[in-house]
């Protein structure tokens, strides 16, 4: 079976309550097969500090219904030392989602590459922001 690389994202937002407004994205992601969750955990840091992590089948309903009709093989991937180094980076009263995907529309490329006995040597993602900053500066 071809497996495309797998990456891990940290999106951290203020308040403790998940409105939904990436679901839609990370549905059409995934019907695209642009993308296969793994992964979908959730990090809330209340004001005081205390620290929480719900698995998306444990979330409130009302949070949990704008994930929905998101497909994918969502299972605990994470450890818990993954989910306490994240949560150290939480300032209190915030939240985070931390997805693990895998990126499936390069499952071809890495077998070809594996095949032809090819290694990947250097890989990184370089921020939207600094991107466009490069582009205005142009």
């Amino acid at each position: 079976m071809d497996v495309g690389p797998v990456e891990y994202v940290v999106l951290a937002f203020p308040g403790n309550r998940f409105r939904g407004e990436i679901a839609p994205e990370l549905k059409s992601l995934v019907a695209s097969g642009t993308v296969r969750i793994l992964d979908l955990t959730f990090v809330k840091k209340d004001a005081d500090g205390v620290v929480s992590y719900v698995e998306l089948d444990a979330l409130d309903p009302m949070e949990a219904s704008a994930f929905d009709d998101i497909e994918g093989e969502v299972g605990g991937l994470f450890s818990q030392e993954d989910l306490e180094l994240i949560a150290e980076e939480l300032v209190p009263d915030s939240s985070a989602a931390v997805l693990l995907w895998e990126d499936s529309w390069a499952a071809g490329i890495s077998d070809a590459v594996r095949r032809a006995g090819g290694r990947l040597v250097a890989h990184e993602r370089i921020p939207a922001e600094v991107v466009e900053r490069a582009y205005e500066n142009a």
